[in-house]
């Protein structure tokens, strides 16, 4: 099999739902960052692979493919794997740049903003099942809930978790602007008419710990009162869960060295090698502690440790569930989090586009493991719905 590398990554900028991205197709606002990977790595993909969980449908990688002048040529396919679908997208393009030697770019986009309402047999709902019947299939908010519960993990503690979030995010300003592209907008029938593209993300937040507590918590347990304590009721609050967000993320991934027949030659700049990638099972009732197996498991393909890493990126749908995974890898105790963990803040400050976020993350890893020396690791994970999580080991080779 062919050594994979990433030449290049970049996200758009994450905004809140019907906000800044309100308005942009979910193809435009991939074709954003499949453009701007492929400009910033020097060359064009072969194919494209995209994560994405609750849009349209139409295959979003082709329609991005096209949407990005990659021309008819250049093949596209879509992967759902619910707040997995960016990397699990990653996962998938590393796999066919092994095999077939190609340069793709893969990544993820959510546009919750122009999507559309499902119903079945006429009636409305907000989400698929994410298991069959006879399984547990709880909401995400309320298995954060019950995650918190039975670790006992504070709300307080998931506060502090989400003030440091925010806090990080905003004192990034540089590593931020890095990974971003900017998108333009699509109101307004002519260029002309059109207003600026969107270049920022809408948060983060200034946040005060006394600002935090007044939130309520997002729901209460059927059989207990609504105390505030993790044994005696819910914890979660809005302040605590990553608000609901339109963006994209795109990775280019390259062959990182000749073979015969090989159509891409390696890449002449940074680059990321591929030590590991790996998608594991748990219960479905608690998919926010799943992350922790599947980074341990990431690492011991790759021959490391956590101790070896250099970098740590966790998608923060939720403080419980981050900080549910840090305390079993040993990476948090009480308030404090090691200084490796989401050193720039993440979705808690930044917002969630659920079918983007995976691959966001891998994002955030290059360009945090671009300041650190040859031959840093890090790792970069996301929990899924359904009762997964995804992980991948990155070495910085040049």
């Amino acid at each position: 099999m062919t050594e994979v590398v990433i030449a290049a990554g970049v996200r758009t900028p994450f905004t809140g739902r019907s906000r800044a991205l309100g308005e942009v197709d979910e193809a435009q606002l991939a074709a954003a960052a499949v453009n701007e990977a492929a400009r910033r790595a020097a060359w064009t993909p072969e194919a494209v692979i995209l994560g994405s969980c609750i849009g349209p449908g139409g295959n979003v990688g082709r329609r991005a493919a096209l949407a990005a002048g990659l021309g008819m040529q250049t093949p596209g396919w879509s992967v759902d794997a619910q707040c997995g679908s960016g990397m699990v997208a990653v996962q998938q393009g590393i796999a066919h740049v092994a095999v077939t030697g190609s340069a793709v770019c893969a990544g993820g986009v959510e546009s919750p903003s122009t999507a559309p309402t499902r119903s079945l047999h006429g009636v409305p709902y907000a989400r698929a099942p994410f298991t069959p019947e006879g399984y547990a299939d709880p909401d995400m908010l309320e298995a954060a809930d019950e995650l918190a519960r039975r670790r006992g993990i504070s709300r307080q503690r998931q506060e502090h978790y989400a003030l440091r979030s925010h806090e990080l995010a905003r004192h990034q300003v540089d590593l931020l602007a890095a990974e971003r592209v900017s998108v333009p907008r699509t109101t307004g029938p002519t260029s002309a008419e059109q207003p600026d593209p969107v270049r920022d993300d809408d948060g983060p937040r200034p946040m005060a710990p006394q600002l935090l507590a007044r939130f309520p918590t997002l729901r209460e347990s059927p059989d207990l009162p609504r105390t505030g304590s993790p044994h005696n009721g819910a914890t979660v609050t809005a302040a605590t869960t990553a608000r609901i967000a339109d963006g994209a993320a795109a990775l280019l991934l390259m062959p990182g060295s000749p073979h015969s027949g090989e159509t891409a030659p390696p890449p002449a700049g940074p680059q990321w090698t591929v030590r590991s990638a790996v998608t594991v099972g748990g219960d479905p009732a608690l998919p926010g502690e799943i992350p922790a197996a599947a980074i341990r498991r990431a690492c011991q393909q790759a021959g490391l440790g956590v101790d070896d890493l250099a970098a740590v990126e966790l998608v923060e749908a939720f403080s419980a569930q981050v900080l549910a995974c840090l305390d079993d890898l040993g990476l948090a105790g009480g308030d404090e989090v090691d200084p490796r963990v989401n050193a720039a803040g993440g979705a808690l400050a930044l917002g969630h586009p659920w079918g983007a976020s995976g691959a966001a993350v891998v994002v955030r890893l290059i360009h945090r493991l671009a300041a650190a020396p040859l031959g840093a690791y890090g790792v970069a994970s996301c929990a899924i719905g359904g009762g997964m999580a995804s992980a991948l080991v990155l070495e910085r080779t040049a």
